[in-house]
């Protein structure tokens, strides 16, 4: 018996330890978990956007943010473009595409740590970024549209909580950081060890913008309740579009541009 209670001592001690070592990890690589910094800034050069601009956004701390701009054609508003977690947002030069094609102003850039701003990630950083982006945008003097998109979301309705845009986008939101490590890491204390926990759920109180929110019921990444419960706490409400079998990146292909074209129609006619 005094074996078999030594070998459990054992097995407890180095269950442990595996314990202790888990927790440290995720506390010292977190942003290796949360971010994915990979990837190259594409050249316009290899999109279709013939008459867009690389531009050079000033950030704080005297850092500049890599950005592609396009002026809207007359009647039509600025998306400024809240891009998600993976590479550079130029990855996505697709739907800047389409944008500009319908005669929507486009602007996307990366975040400080991305692949076309040099500097560090973290929370500080992405919200000062997305709020410097919306200043620079809102010089322009066109009516602004803010489009979010899973970690994007993150700073669209920050911005949004302190900024007078027309309207918030927000595809395939989030409620806070942390609630989606959550999911994962049930296991351990992630609301005790995450430095970036964007609390979307706070944020979201005091945004007076309307907001379309969408999400795919088979969404693996951020789970479709996320999106329902960011959409029940906006003050202003618009439209909660759940898709059925949609993953966290199919909402495009299911046709998001289209229901976010008539969104954006009617916050325009509800602005003026």
């Amino acid at each position: 018996m005094k074996r078999f209670g030594r070998i459990a001592i054992g097995i407890g001690i180095v269950a442990a330890l595996a314990y202790l070592l888990a927790l440290a990890g995720m506390f010292l690589f977190q942003r290796d978990f949360q971010y994915d910094r990979g990837g190259r800034l594409f050249a316009l050069s290899e999109t279709r956007l013939a008459q867009a601009e690389l531009v050079r956004i000033p950030s704080a701390a005297g850092s500049s943010l890599a950005g592609w701009y396009q002026p809207p054609a007359a009647g039509k508003p600025l998306i400024v473009y809240f891009r998600g977690n993976a590479q550079s947002f130029s990855r996505e030069h697709e739907r800047y595409e389409a944008f500009v094609a319908d005669g929507y102003g486009s602007l996307a850039f990366d975040y400080r740590g991305f692949p076309g701003s040099p500097g560090e990630v973290s929370e500080a950083n992405i919200l000062a970024d997305g709020l410097a982006a919306y200043d620079w945008a809102a010089a322009k003097g066109f009516p602004i549209v803010l489009w979010g998109r899973s970690l994007g979301s993150g700073p669209a309705t920050y911005v949004a909580s302190l900024r007078d845009a027309d309207a918030l986008l927000l595809e395939t939101p989030f409620d806070s950081a942390v609630a989606v490590a959550a999911d994962r890491y049930g296991f351990l204390p992630v609301g005790l060890l995450m430095a970036d926990q964007f609390p979307v759920d706070s944020w979201i109180k005091d945004v007076a913008e309307p907001v379309f929110v969408a999400h795919g019921t088979a969404d693996r990444t951020i789970g479709v309740s996320h999106g329902e419960r960011v959409y029940a706490l906006a003050p202003n409400p618009d439209e909660l579009w759940i898709e059925p079998g949609a993953g966290h990146s199919d909402m495009w292909a299911r046709g998001l541009w289209e229901r976010a074209k008539a969104f954006f129609a009617r916050a325009e006619a509800g602005a003026r």
